[in-house]
């Protein structure tokens, strides 16, 4: 039997830059009972390979109208989380949906996007330290010794607009120039981590939906057996407690620097994108900006 829009779940999306925090984003979400989130899921391949299918270069490109294109992607996500009869509100999460706004809201119009972000030098310390934790381990990551062989070479080939970082990072500033960015809601991983009491809230009134009370002392989420496939342990680990941890970073100054630099989404003058930002004097979360302020 096909469900009635009446009964069909809102959906939402996390994307946004690796080792940001949407994992920890969507494991305090979850706390919500009414609320689905998790880590990446493979919605997103599964969207691109439908569309492939139906479109231009396809053999049935031509018989399947564009309506019916519509209906196939729009059932990728129902058929998906058919079995979350007892939620109301899914966050789907996937890097991969700053780079379909177009499609996503015209499939769910009332969709709301969250985009987590860090400055890029400190994600290129983070995939790097996990990457050192695990000498013994060639991470998926990476394809061959000439990307694996030295720190340039791995957080450059990371950075290519193909791969983890750079993908992410091109997909990212897409949606946040692009003519969708008022349904895109930008969260600073410290911010969030330092003050998720405040952020959460502004969350919340974001995608229109009351008010949960969050534990940020006792959350939980990992992915143990999808970490060990890519040969990265503790990818998708958060500790229980809500919080940051100040440390020097492991990456050479020049390629730090080099990378730290790339923090496009304080450009507020020139996007309708809704920014989480930080009072640099108190490091208090500010509301979120209205659109075409």
């Amino acid at each position: 039997m096909i469900p009635s829009p009446e009964t069909l779940p809102r959906f939402h999306f996390i994307s946004g830059l690796p080792r940001s925090g949407s994992t920890l984003l969507a494991a305090i979400l979850r706390q919500n009972p009414r609320f689905h989130a998790g880590m990446a899921s493979p919605v997103g391949s599964l969207f691109t390979a439908m569309l492939n299918q139906v479109s231009a270069g396809s053999e049935w490109g031509p018989v399947v109208t564009t309506e019916q294109r519509r209906r196939l992607l729009r059932g990728v996500f129902e058929s998906y989380y058919a079995d979350q009869t007892d939620k109301t509100v899914i966050f789907d999460t996937s890097r991969l949906w700053c780079s379909k706004l177009p499609a996503l809201l015209d499939l769910f119009p009332d969709a709301k996007v969250i985009a987590c972000v860090r400055n890029v030098g400190w994600i290129m310390d983070s995939i790097e330290r996990l990457y050192r934790a695990d000498p013994f381990e060639n991470t998926r990551l990476f394809i061959d010794d000439a990307e694996r062989n030295t720190v340039y070479s791995r957080v450059e080939t990371l950075a290519q607009r193909n791969r983890l970082v750079g993908f992410a990072w091109s997909a990212l500033k897409e949606a946040f120039y692009g003519e969708q960015a008022g349904s895109l809601l930008v969260v600073d991983y410290e911010l969030l981590a330092q003050a998720p009491q405040r952020v959460l809230p502004l969350i919340y009134r974001f995608v229109g939906e009351p008010e949960f009370e969050h534990d940020f002392q006792n959350v939980c989420y990992e992915a143990p057996d999808f970490d060990s496939a890519l040969g990265m342990r503790g990818l998708h680990t958060v500790r229980p407690e809500v919080g940051m941890r100040t440390r020097a970073t492991i990456l050479p100054p020049d390629l730090f620097e080099q990378y730290a630099q790339l923090s496009f989404w304080t450009d507020l003058g020139r996007s309708r994108a809704n920014v989480i930002s930080a009072k640099s004097e108190a490091g208090q979360a500010s509301q979120a900006r209205p659109q075409n302020t």
